[in-house]
């Protein structure tokens, strides 16, 4: 599994960005259809890898007072209606621009494409971007950001949304598996610096898959 939580360099930004030695992640989605219980294996399979990270010292992003009493994220059940198949709309003619965080510092980003899909009898789109600095790192020239809001943020999940990471399909398709939404670093540690997610990739429904708001107490 936005090893993104920031859009940066990943070597330069492990302390500020959102986790950028780990996050813009280095896990290729699944990208090919499979059968239901296929998905619900893969998705089960990415839950116990995310809780294996944030148990690790090395690549947690929680503090130790959180840590080392951490039993695993609180994530939706799994759930197989939120695996879609998008087209997958290049926008070749995107002009860079600078995406804010929740500090100072901003990301050089440029919309790569938008995706479009049907979800509870609704058509979506949404902005898929790309860091002009991270397609430099080896293994990350195809990665792609989606960060998306969604009805339930301040309610089930994290009040300023979640992301999700991609890599760039062969064709005009795309699987987007938001069992796989996660939360931004910042949201368990403030000293990460954590992309907004723009106004325009806000989802009129509610989500209810992936990873929930994180309980503090």
């Amino acid at each position: 599994m936005y090893r993104f939580t920031v859009f940066i360099l990943l070597a330069i930004f492990v302390v500020v960005g959102c986790k950028e030695a780990k996050k813009y992640h280095d896990e290729k989605p699944n990208l090919v259809a499979k059968a239901p219980t296929d998905k619900i294996a893969d998705i089960l399979a990415h839950q116990q890898k995310l809780n294996e990270e944030f148990r690790d010292p090395e690549e947690s992003p929680l503090p130790d007072r959180f840590r080392k009493d951490f039993n695993g994220l609180d994530f939706f059940a799994p759930d197989t209606n939120y695996v879609i198949e998008a087209d997958f709309i290049r926008t070749p003619d995107a002009v860079p621009f600078m995406m804010p965080t929740t500090t100072d510092r901003q990301s050089e980003e440029v919309v790569y494409a938008k995706i479009r899909f049907e979800l509870h009898g609704k058509t979506f789109e949404l902005e898929v971007y790309q860091n002009a600095d991270l397609i430099k790192e080896k293994g990350y020239e195809d990665y792609l950001f989606l960060p998306f809001t969604d009805l339930t943020n301040g309610e089930e999940t994290y009040g300023g949304g979640r992301y999700m990471d991609l890599r760039i399909p062969n064709g005009n398709r795309i699987t987007i598996d938001f069992n796989k939404a996660y939360n931004p670093y910042c949201v368990y540690n403030k000293k990460y610096s954590c992309p907004l997610v723009p106004a325009v990739n806000h989802l009129d429904t509610r989500i209810l898959s992936g990873v929930k708001d994180f309980d503090k107490n």
